[in-house]
């Protein structure tokens, strides 16, 4: 019997996680299974990877074959790397001592660089919340400069039309009291003739 460690799928669609598993390579994906070694959550940023570790490291020696994703994932827990080291402990070419220092020397750097990859994406999430912010400010200065244009075009339209109407009203009271100063003017009164008929 082939036994491989692959992953089997779990979530809703289009959010899916995974079980790490260790199963018989006939049995279907979701099928039947050996033992459930952790899980792995490609939804999150950086990846979300639960391992035991020592169990993974136990079906490796077994001879359990990981696919190419496993592979990857045992790689980045450290699996590959401890069972590498206790290859290196079994042949004498080091003390378990050795291994343990080199493997801890590993993890340290390894969660350093998780920690430092996690305050880059905060501090990326954190520019961008505040360059999003800062357009958003533009936007809305610019409409209320916008808004502010309009209304004051809008008012000195309606002062242009008052003073118009104002002109205009003044202008029409001016011909009519220059109409009855004229008409006054030509209507003189008529001389009374007086017909005497002898």
């Amino acid at each position: 019997m082939a036994v491989k460690i692959r992953l089997s799928r779990h979530g809703k669609k289009n959010y899916a996680f995974y079980h790490i598993i260790v199963a018989d390579s006939r049995a279907p994906r979701d099928g039947r299974f050996i033992e459930l070694l952790g899980t792995y959550n490609p939804n999150t940023n950086p990846a979300t990877i639960i391992l035991d570790g020592d169990k993974a490291l136990d079906w490796l020696t077994k001879g359990a074959q990981p696919t190419e994703t496993c592979k990857r994932i045992l790689s980045y827990k450290g699996v590959l790397l401890r069972k590498h080291l206790q290859g290196g402990v079994q042949k004498g070419a080091l003390t378990q001592e050795q291994a343990d220092a080199k493997f801890n020397a590993w993890i340290a750097e390894k969660e350093a660089q998780i920690s430092a990859k996690k305050a880059s994406l905060a501090q990326n999430l954190s520019a961008a919340k505040k360059a999003a912010l800062e357009a958003e400010a533009k936007v809305n200065t610019a409409r209320a400069e916008e808004l502010a244009r309009k209304k004051a075009e809008i008012e000195a339209a309606k002062a242009a039309e008052e003073a118009a109407a104002k002109a205009a009203q003044e202008a029409e009271a001016a011909a009519a009291a220059a109409a009855e100063n004229s008409s006054e003017e030509k209507t003189p009164e008529a001389p009374v003739s007086e017909n005497t008929e002898a």
